[in-house]
């Protein structure tokens, strides 16, 4: 049996860019294709340059995540998600970002923040790297936010951890964020005993 590989983690590599291009310039994000020296040749590759990203696994005192549910045009679904948002202000840290995203998207702050995990969210088309928050000590915020568009609708929903999970185990919500946030979060209570 071949040996593990001690710590097993993803490994940097950076071959030469050759050549960068943007291909489309978009409100929240871009497409860029590159040129790659690889090997002993060359690919292209197209892929959605991101700002990056952050979540919040936000947990009450009786067990309970809030999940939100809002219409998501590519997939034409109504999905369950955790709140989330962009890494667009300048300057901005990730947990920053998240207790700010929690505010504006369910009129929420927390008083205990800690990571939870982070993940590519499709490395092969996307670079986009999302930080998922663990955040407790839930109160309501000071003043609620003004919504618009697809945030105007958001359904808020607070969910038994373990119903949550079993959702995702059994295949009714197949948001990725919130299936690792919701996994994780339940490994880190099973951890703490």
């Amino acid at each position: 049996m071949p040996e593990s590989i001690e710590p097993l983690r993803d490994e940097p590599f950076e071959p030469e860019v050759l050549q960068s291009d943007l291909v489309y310039e978009g409100r929240v994000w871009d497409v860029r294709s590159d040129r790659v020296r690889y090997g002993d040749g060359e690919i292209v590759r197209q892929y959605v340059d991101h700002t990056g990203a952050v979540a919040i696994l936000a947990l009450d005192d009786d067990g309970r995540v809030l999940l939100i549910q809002q219409y998501r045009h590519p997939i034409r679904h109504r999905d369950w998600e955790l709140p989330a948002g962009l890494l667009d202000v300048e300057g901005e840290e990730p947990l920053a970002a998240a207790q700010r995203e929690l505010a504006e998207e369910a009129d929420l702050v927390a008083t205990h923040w800690e990571p939870l995990v982070s993940s590519w969210t499709t490395p092969g088309g996307n670079d986009e790297m999302i930080h998922i928050f663990l955040a407790t000590g839930i109160a309501s915020a000071e003043r609620p936010h003004d919504r618009e568009d697809e945030e105007a609708d958001i359904r808020v929903e607070w969910v038994p951890l373990d119903d949550a999970v079993e959702a995702v185990l059994g295949g009714r919500m197949h948001n990725g964020i919130l299936t690792i946030g919701v996994l994780a979060a339940a490994q880190r209570l099973r951890d703490r005993g």
